[in-house]
C-alpha cells in the first residue's frame, strides 16, 4: 500500500494535474519543447571530482511546514546558491504540500546556467514535458510511487528530451530496482515516506548498494559536514538547511 502522506500528495498531484492538461494539452507543450535550446548537464555536473552539492529551493514540507516565512524569492536563492558553489539546483515543484510552482524554475532557469532538477511527483510523461519546457535539465522519479515500467517509459521520455533522470530509493528493495532499470542517478533519501521523518543511520548502508555505474546521492537530514561524513557520499541534495541558512554552503563544500 502507498504511504499515507504520499497517497495524499499524489491524490491532490492528479487533480492538478488533470487542471494542467485541460489548460496547456499535450501537443501544445510538445511543440515548445522542439524549440528548446539543448540541456546543462545535470549528471555531467554531478560526475566531476570532490563534494557535488544539489542546492534545493523550498518553501515548506508537509513535516515542517513553511520553513521560509517572507521572503521566499527562487532568483536570489539560486543567486547565492551558484556563488557558493552548488554543483546544480532542486526546484520545488509541487504546489499544495511544498508550496512549488513551475514558475519558480522558469524563473531559475532566466537566471542561472547551472543543470536545474525538476523536484515533484511525477507519474506522467505529460509532467516531463513540463518539465522540459519550465526550463529544467533533469527529473525526479520515486521509486516508491512507480511500478518499474512506469519508471523505464518516465525515464525513456525524459532521455528523449535530453533530461537526466534522479531515481529516489528509500529501502533497498527501490535501489535494487533503480539499478536494475539502468538509472545512472540514484538517491536515497534518508525520509521515511510514511512519517516524513529523517533517519540517517541507513542512508550509509543503502549508499554501498548503489552500483560504481551509477551516481550516489544522500538526500535529506543533511546539516552538517558531520552529516555528510556520516553517509560515506561526495554527492548530497541538501534543501532545508540551506533554506534556513544560505551561508552554510560554502562551508559545507570546504
Amino acid at each position: 500500500m502507498m504511504p499515507n502522506i504520499l497517497q495524499q500528495i499524489i491524490v491532490e498531484k492528479r487533480m492538478t494535474l488533470a487542471a494542467a492538461k485541460a489548460h496547456r494539452p499535450v501537443i501544445e507543450i510538445k511543440r515548445r519543447c522542439a524549440d528548446l535550446p539543448p540541456t546543462h548537464g545535470f549528471a555531467e555536473a554531478l560526475e566531476k571530482p570532490g563534494i557535488r552539492i544539489i542546492a534545493e529551493a523550498k518553501q515548506a514540507s508537509p513535516s515542517k511546514g513553511r520553513i521560509v516565512k517572507t521572503g521566499f524569492h527562487v532568483p536570489s536563492i539560486v543567486q547565492a546558491y551558484e556563488a557558493g558553489g552548488a554543483a546544480a539546483c532542486s526546484i520545488l515543484t509541487e504546489e499544495r504540500f511544498f508550496l512549488g510552482s513551475l514558475d519558480f524554475l522558469r524563473q531559475a532557469r532566466q537566471i542561472t546556467k547551472l543543470p536545474l532538477l525538476r523536484k515533484d511527483f511525477i507519474f506522467d510523461a505529460y509532467q516531463i514535458f513540463e518539465a522540459r519546457d519550465a526550463g529544467a535539465d533533469a527529473v525526479l522519479l520515486i521509486a516508491a510511487m512507480l511500478e518499474d515500467a512506469q519508471l523505464e517509459d518516465l525515464a525513456a521520455q525524459a532521455s528523449v528530451l535530453g533530461l537526466d533522470v534522479l531515481g529516489e530509493a528509500h529501502i533497498q528493495e527501490e535501489v535494487a530496482r533503480l539499478a536494475a532499470l539502468g538509472i545512472r542517478i540514484i538517491g536515497v533519501n534518508a525520509r521515511d515516506l510514511k512519517t516524513f521523518r529523517t533517519d540517517l543511520s541507513a542512508v550509509r548502508t543503502l549508499l554501498r548498494e548503489v552500483p560504481p555505474t551509477s551516481l550516489a546521492v544522500a538526500e535529506s537530514a543533511i546539516f552538517s559536514k558531520a552529516d555528510m561524513h556520516a553517509t560515506g557520499a561526495t554527492r548530497f541534495l541538501i534543501g532545508e538547511a540551506l533554506m534556513r541558512n544560505p551561508s552554510l554552503l560554502p562551508e559545507l563544500l570546504a
